[in-house]
C-alpha cells in the first residue's frame, strides 16, 4: 500500500510539473560553465539552495543527474518524482545516513554521473551552507557548479525553505556560476571557509535572478 501511494505521488507530480512548465518561459544564463565540462565527458557538483529545487526538476530532466535526497519519509516522494524526471537518487543527508548517501554519490560520479546537493537540506536552516556538502567535490576532484533560481511571479510556500513555486505563465531564470574545485588535501578550516565563500555566491546568484525576474 505504501508503494502504491509514493507511486501515485510520483505520477501526479510529473502531471503538475509538466502542465505548470507548460506555460512558463525558461532562460539560463551561464550554461557554458557546466556545459563545457559535458563536452569533455566530465561530470560536475551542481549545488543549489534547497527552496529553489522545483523548476531544476523541469529545466534539468532526462540528464541522468544524480540527486542526494533525505532518508527521512518525505524523501520517498521526492525520489519518485525525480525518478519519472529522469533524474538517479542517493539516499542520505547531513542528519541521516550521511555516510551512505556519500558513498553513493562518490559511485555514481566515478561512473561519469553529475551530481546535485541542497547544502542547506535537508531540514536547514535555509541558505545557511553546510561543509559537508563539499566533501563528495573532495573526494572526487569535480568541480562544484552553484546555481540559483529566479521567477517573474512565484509562490513561496510556508516550508522552512520557502519554497518556490512559479506562477502559471511567469518566467523563470537559472544562472550557474563559474566552477570552483575542493583542494583533495583541504582540512576544516578551510573547508568551514570555502562553504561560507560558496554560500556567499549562491545569495549572490539568487539576488541577480530574483532582481532580473522581478
Amino acid at each position: 500500500m505504501k508503494d502504491i501511494k509514493f507511486d501515485v505521488a510520483g505520477v501526479l507530480g510529473m502531471g503538475f510539473i509538466g502542465a505548470l512548465f507548460a506555460t512558463i518561459r525558461v532562460r539560463r544564463s551561464g550554461a557554458d560553465h557546466y556545459e563545457r565540462f559535458r563536452r569533455e565527458g566530465k561530470p560536475v557538483v551542481f549545488v543549489v539552495w534547497h527552496g529553489q529545487m522545483l523548476p531544476l526538476v523541469h529545466a534539468h530532466r532526462n540528464e541522468g543527474i544524480v540527486v542526494l535526497v533525505s532518508e527521512h519519509a518525505d524523501g520517498e516522494y521526492i525520489t519518485r518524482v525525480l525518478h519519472r524526471h529522469g533524474f538517479g537518487t542517493a539516499r542520505g543527508s547531513s542528519t541521516r545516513g550521511a555516510t551512505r548517501g556519500l558513498k553513493g554519490l562518490i559511485r555514481e560520479a566515478r561512473a561519469g554521473r553529475d551530481l546535485a546537493l541542497t547544502p542547506d537540506g535537508p531540514k536547514g536552516p535555509a541558505r545557511e551552507f553546510k561543509p559537508g556538502a563539499l566533501a563528495v567535490a573532495q573526494v572526487t576532484g569535480l568541480p562544484v557548479i552553484p546555481l540559483a533560481v529566479g521567477a517573474s511571479s512565484a509562490w513561496r510556500l510556508t516550508s522552512w525553505d520557502g519554497f518556490l513555486v512559479p506562477r502559471p505563465f511567469s518566467r523563470v531564470h537559472v544562472a550557474y556560476g563559474e566552477p570552483l574545485w575542493v583542494p583533495r588535501e583541504a582540512g576544516r578550516d578551510e573547508l568551514d571557509g570555502m562553504a561560507i565563500d560558496v554560500g556567499r555566491e549562491l545569495d549572490r546568484l539568487t539576488a541577480l535572478v530574483e532582481g532580473e525576474e522581478s
